[in-house]
C-alpha cells in the first residue's frame, strides 16, 4: 500500500474478506479489472503502465491483471518466501512477487481499486526505472 494514500484504506476490508472466502496466499488490488480505476494520471502515465501489464501479460501469462500495482495483502509465510526468491529492484519487484508466486504454486486472488494520483510530490517512475523494468521482465521470461 502507497504510504501516501494513492491506495485509500477502504478496500482493505474487501482484501481480508476475498482472502478469506477464497483462501488466497495473496490478493492484490487491480485497476485494470470491475470497477477498478486510475484518477488523475495524464496519458504519458496511463500508456507505460497500461504497456508494462500489457507486454508482461504476452511474455510471462501471469494470471493476474495489475502487474504493476503495489496495493496487496499476502500471508505472512507467502510473502517471507517470495521476498528471499524475489531479485528485481525498484518497480520491477511487483511483477516479480506475483510472477513467483504463481510459479512456485501460490493463489493470487484480486480486488479492483481506484487508484487517485497523489497530491503531493512526484513519481519516481522515469527512464531508468522503464529500463529496470524491462531488464526484469526479460530475466523473468528466460528463467521462469
Amino acid at each position: 500500500m502507497d504510504a501516501d494514500l494513492s491506495h485509500h484504506p477502504k478496500f482493505i476490508a474487501q482484501f481480508i474478506e476475498k482472502q478469506k472466502e477464497g483462501g488466497y496466499d495473496l490478493v492484490s488490488g487491480t485497476r485494470y479489472r470491475g470497477d477498478g480505476g486510475v484518477y488523475g494520471w495524464d496519458l504519458r502515465r496511463k500508456l507505460i503502465s497500461r504497456g508494462a501489464n500489457f507486454v508482461t501479460q504476452v511474455l510471462l501469462r501471469p494470471g493476474a491483471s495489475d502487474l504493476t500495482g503495489s496495493f496487496r495483502l499476502y500471508k505472512k509465510e507467502v510473502l517471507e518466501n517470495l521476498v528471499e526468491q524475489c531479485v528485481s529492484k525498484g518497480y520491477a519487484f511487483q511483477m516479480e512477487m506475483i510472477v513467483r508466486a504463481r510459479q512456485l504454486g501460490y493463489t493470487v486472488g484480486e480486488v479492483p481499486i481506484s487508484f487517485v494520483d497523489r497530491v503531493y510530490g512526484e513519481s519516481k517512475l522515469g527512464g531508468n526505472e522503464i529500463v529496470s523494468f524491462l531488464k526484469g521482465l526479460l530475466t523473468l521470461f528466460a528463467t521462469t
